[in-house]
C-alpha cells in the first residue's frame, strides 16, 4: 500500500510542478490555491508513505516520479524539446527507479 500512496503522491507533485508554471509567479488566484494545495497533498502523502519506506528510496521516487511527469507533460503542454538525448536520460531515471522498487525490502 505505501507504493501506491507514493505513486500518487509523484502525481500531485507532477500536478505542483505543472502548476507553478499557470500562476505565473504566483499572480493568478485560483493556480496557485490549485498549487499549494497540490503540494500540501504531495508531501502529506509522501509523509505517509514514508511510515513503511526508507527515507533514501521514497524520496528518490517521489521526485523521480515528478520529473519524469514534468518532463513529459513539458513536451506535450509547453512545447519543451523532445529530443532522443533528453528521453534517453528520462529513461535512465525510470530505469533508476525500477531498481529502487525492485530492491526494495517493502
Amino acid at each position: 500500500m505505501s507504493w501506491l500512496v507514493l505513486f500518487i503522491a509523484g502525481l500531485f507533485e507532477i500536478a505542483w510542478a505543472i502548476g507553478l508554471k499557470y500562476t505565473e509567479g504566483f499572480t493568478r488566484p485560483l493556480p496557485t490555491v490549485a498549487t499549494i494545495l497540490a503540494m500540501v497533498i504531495s508531501m502529506g502523502l509522501l509523509g505517509i508513505a514514508m511510515k513503511e519506506l526508507s527515507v533514501g528510496t521514497a524520496y528518490a521516487v517521489w521526485t523521480g516520479i515528478g520529473a519524469i511527469g514534468t518532463v513529459f507533460l513539458g513536451i506535450v503542454l509547453f512545447g519543451d524539446s523532445a529530443s532522443p538525448a533528453r528521453l534517453v536520460c528520462i529513461l535512465l531515471i525510470f530505469i533508476g527507479l525500477a531498481g529502487l522498487k525492485a530492491l526494495s525490502p517493502s
